[in-house]
């Protein structure tokens, strides 16, 4: 579980889980993240979820890049057939 800052783009979170799905396709196993967009705060912060979630640094996210072509593009990419061997 990552929190980052509230205003992390869309196309920036996308381009992070791409990052992610991309791992697991080569590693020929499921994977997953779990990306917390906090309003209001920015890297450094704290944030307090409470109960069993607890609390989390705000990450710093490298907005430096611009808009990803390849998250632009849109699309499905369907998973691959090993992960039916997971």
């Amino acid at each position: 579980m990552v929190a980052l800052p509230g205003d992390t783009s869309a196309e920036t979170l996308s381009a992070i889980i791409a990052d992610e799905m991309a791992i697991g396709v080569i590693n020929k196993k499921t994977t997953a993240t779990r990306l917390i967009p906090v309003p209001g705060k920015k890297a450094g912060d704290r944030a307090y979820f409470g109960g069993l979630l607890g609390e989390s640094v705000i990450m710093a996210v490298n907005n430096g890049a611009g808009p990803n072509p390849f998250i632009r593009h849109g699309g499905l990419i369907p998973a691959p057939i090993q992960s039916l061997t997971n």
